[in-house]
C-alpha cells in the first residue's frame, strides 16, 4: 500500500525540522513545481496526487493557489481530508497598537514631527488624543484573536468591554467581557475591534448602515480582512467626523489601497503584517505540521474552522 501523502506548500522557512516528525510517522511529504493557479488546478488531477490527505498552506502560497474556493476544492482528490493553515497572540497585539494609536493620535503625530512642526508647535500640532479611561470597548468576533485582544485590553483601563459573537461564550472564555446583540455593539462602542472571519455573510458587514448605527467620533480597528468593512465609504465618515479614527492592518484589495483613505491623518495603516515576526512565523509553521499529525494519530484536528465542526 502507498504512503499517505501530504502536499508541502512554499515557502518553508523556520520549521524544517519540524516537517520530519510526518516522514516518521510514514507519511510522504511532496512540492510543487508550479507558481500559477491555472497550473495548479490541473496537476491536481494528475496521479501525482492520489493517495493525498493533507495539505499544508502558507500565506505566501496563495501566488499559486489562489483562493481555496469551490473551483479548487472540486478538484481535490477524495483522499483530501485536512488543508492545515495557522497566530492569535501576535494578531491581538497589533489590534491593540492600533487601538492605542488611534486613542492617542500617534500616526498624526508622527506625521508633524517628520514635517518639523514640533520646532513651532506644541507636540507638533497635533490634536489632543484621549485616553482608554471610560470607554468601551466593542470585540466583533470572540474567537482566540478576539479573546487575545480582551485579554491585552484588561490592564488599560477601559470602563467596559462587550462582545459579539455568532453566539455567546461560556462564562469562563467570557472572562468579564459581556455579550451583546450586533446592533448593541454598534450604538454602544466607543471602540470597535474586528476579528471576524470573511465569508459571504460578513463581507461588507460593516456598510453605511452599520456606521451610521455607531456614535459619533467612534473607532474602529480592524485585523480581520479587509473586505469585512466597505472600505469605499471611509473616506467621507472619517472627514465628517463620524469616524475619529480608523486603524488597520488588512484592505479590501490589498496590496493596492485607495490614496482617499490611508493619506487622511486620522488612519493608521499597516501592510498586513499581524504576524511578521520570526517567532510568529515559526509558531506558525510547526502548527500546521501538528495539525496534520493530530488528524493521522486521532482523526481529529487541534483548530478547527466552526462552520466544518462536523466533519471532525
Amino acid at each position: 500500500m502507498s504512503k499517505p501523502k501530504v502536499l508541502q506548500l512554499p515557502p518553508v522557512r523556520f520549521a524544517q525540522e519540524k516537517w520530519q516528525e510526518l516522514a516518521d510517522l510514514g507519511v510522504e511529504v511532496i512540492t510543487t513545481d508550479v507558481n500559477n493557479r491555472q497550473d495548479f488546478l490541473k496537476e491536481l488531477t494528475s496521479d501525482k496526487y492520489n493517495n493525498l490527505i493533507g495539505i499544508a498552506r502558507t500565506f505566501e502560497s496563495v501566488k499559486i493557489t489562489g483562493r481555496f474556493d469551490e473551483e479548487l476544492i472540486e478538484k481535490l482528490p477524495s483522499s483530501v481530508k485536512v488543508i492545515a493553515h495557522n497566530v492569535d497572540g501576535p494578531t491581538a497585539d497589533t489590534n491593540v497598537f492600533l487601538i492605542l494609536s488611534c486613542l492617542r493620535n500617534f500616526q498624526e503625530s508622527h506625521d508633524h514631527l517628520i514635517a518639523g512642526e514640533w520646532l513651532t508647535k506644541k507636540c507638533g500640532g497635533t490634536p489632543i488624543g484621549n485616553d482608554p479611561t471610560g470607554k468601551i470597548v466593542g470585540i466583533f468576533g470572540m474567537g482566540g484573536i478576539g479573546r487575545a485582544v480582551r485579554d491585552r485590553l484588561k490592564p488599560f483601563g477601559f470602563k467596559e468591554i462587550i462582545y459579539h459573537n455568532r453566539k455567546k461564550l461560556s462564562p469562563d472564555l467570557e472572562n468579564g467581557a459581556n455579550y451583546v446583540s450586533f446592533e448593541e455593539l454598534l450604538t454602544k462602542s466607543d471602540i470597535i475591534s474586528i476579528n471576524i472571519p470573511l465569508n459571504p455573510n460578513t463581507k461588507h458587514i460593516i456598510n453605511q448602515q452599520a456606521i451610521d448605527k455607531m456614535k459619533k467620533g467612534v473607532i474602529i480597528v480592524n485585523t480581520a480582512r479587509g473586505a469585512v468593512i466597505d472600505e469605499s465609504i471611509l473616506p467621507k465618515n472619517i472627514k465628517s467626523g463620524k469616524i475619529k479614527a480608523f486603524g488597520s492592518d488588512v484592505f479590501e484589495n490589498e496590496p493596492k489601497i485607495s490614496s482617499d483613505l490611508i493619506n487622511l491623518p486620522n488612519v493608521i495603516s499597516l501592510p498586513h503584517m499581524g504576524t511578521h515576526t520570526f517567532e510568529t512565523m515559526k509558531a506558525m509553521e510547526e502548527f500546521v505540521v501538528e495539525n496534520i499529525e493530530s488528524y493521522l494519530n486521532s482523526g481529529k484536528v487541534k483548530a478547527i474552522v466552526p462552520e466544518q465542526s462536523s466533519l471532525f
